[in-house]
């Protein structure tokens, strides 16, 4: 078992035991993300652009990753699966000789 199918195990056992599983419909585990996210976002608002607090940044980051994990394993996804297939997209969108130290959209360049 990977260590993301145990990690999987853990988050559906503490949601099970409080039976939220009856509001995880993927729209609002896709809303509880975007917050989420926006948080996490907002640990680095009128800072510098590493001074966010380490701990609360642990915090937010778990969440959207707990968020994220719920989704993939809501809709049957394979992880590893749709991460590799995403870099391969990447890789044809973003060709080293073109994208290497350019910040440009893959459109622009």
């Amino acid at each position: 078992m990977s260590s993301v199918e145990q990690l999987l195990e853990k988050i559906r056992a503490f949601r099970d035991a409080r039976d939220w599983q009856q509001f995880h419909n993927s729209k609002d585990l896709a809303v509880a993300l975007s917050i989420e996210a926006s948080e996490l976002l907002e640990l680095f608002l009128w800072k510098g652009n590493e001074d966010a607090n380490p701990e609360k940044l642990k915090e937010e980051l778990a969440d959207v990753l707990m968020y994220a994990l719920l989704i993939a394993d809501k809709h049957g996804l394979d992880l590893e699966q749709i991460i590799e297939e995403k870099i391969r997209l990447n890789n044809a969108k973003y060709p080293v000789d073109k994208a290497k130290g350019n910040a440009k959209k893959y459109d622009e360049l």
